[in-house]
């Protein structure tokens, strides 16, 4: 009997989880298994220790080329209301209601084609690293349908309105260097670097202090559409929040090494962690 594949797989180095969607042949699909076993996953993630920072890639030549069209949906056509929408939820739950407001740093590392339902895990990874030739396509016009599950949503979050429009209304495929210019990526480097560029970034998000990274990339996400009056409050209780709850009490730390020892320069470093 052939052995299968898991659908995702991953890997620990110093800190990093190398979380990789894992259907090559399929160019990397998203089909309820992978759904299911991502929401595993993250979850499993959370509480490892061996894991400060989540990297998200796609195994070959592909991120993901969005959802299986046979598996996710045709299959599923003739399901019963329940079941449908509960695949549908599973998606959905691991792709931005977990992703989103992930507990630990994450990275998107986009290898290659991301297409369609793969914009919004992408998006919902707090920080993007693209290969210069990567491609990204919205294509759903083309299948005669709109950018659901919240890819929509997603690209209207990270793309200006014209860029986003654009390639909504035609169906166009971009490389990794568009997708730096219009913002959906932080940055595209050459395919040879993209791992290590990815590795470097994480290690910076490594060295900070975790409790406060996550209230601060939080802190952003919520605030972003707040009324400036409720954001004010807001993140003036997020603050007093965070320095209660910091074990490694960062805000005194940095106060002393700054004022007292003469020692840190917080323009240009970070406090220095015990």
């Amino acid at each position: 009997m052939a052995k299968v594949s898991k659908p995702v797989t991953v890997k620990f180095e110093d800190g990093i989880a190398w979380v990789t969607l894992n259907r090559p042949e399929k160019r990397n699909a998203m089909n309820p298994a992978l759904n299911r076993e991502m929401m595993l996953v993250l979850d499993g993630l959370e509480m490892d220790e061996r894991c400060g920072v989540v990297v998200l890639t796609g195994a070959g030549d592909s991120f993901t080329a969005g959802m299986d069209l046979k598996e996710y949906f045709r299959e599923t056509d003739g399901l019963p209301p329940i079941a449908n929408a509960r695949i549908k939820r599973q998606a959905t739950d691991w792709m931005w209601r977990k992703l989103m407001y992930y507990a630990k740093p994450t990275i998107a590392m986009v290898n290659g084609w991301c297409f369609g339902g793969g914009f919004t895990p992408l998006v919902a990874c707090d920080l993007a690293i693209a290969a210069e030739d990567a491609q990204f396509g919205l294509s759903e016009i083309n299948w005669g349908i709109i950018p659901a599950g919240n890819v929509t949503r997603a690209v209207a979050a990270a793309m200006r309105q014209r860029d986003a429009l654009y390639y909504i209304m035609t169906g166009e495929n971009f490389d990794g260097r568009k997708a730096a210019q219009m913002g959906l990526v932080n940055e595209a480097v050459p395919r040879d670097q993209l791992r290590e560029r990815t590795r470097a970034l994480a290690r910076t998000l490594l060295a900070k202090n975790p409790v406060v990274l996550n209230a601060a990339k939080l802190a952003y996400k919520f605030c972003r559409d707040m009324p400036w009056e409720l954001s004010d409050e807001y993140l003036m209780a997020k603050q007093a929040q965070t320095i209660a709850g910091d074990p490694e009490k960062g805000r005194q730390q940095g106060l002393k090494q700054f004022l007292d020892e003469k020692k840190y320069r917080p323009g240009l470093e970070g406090y220095h962690r015990k």
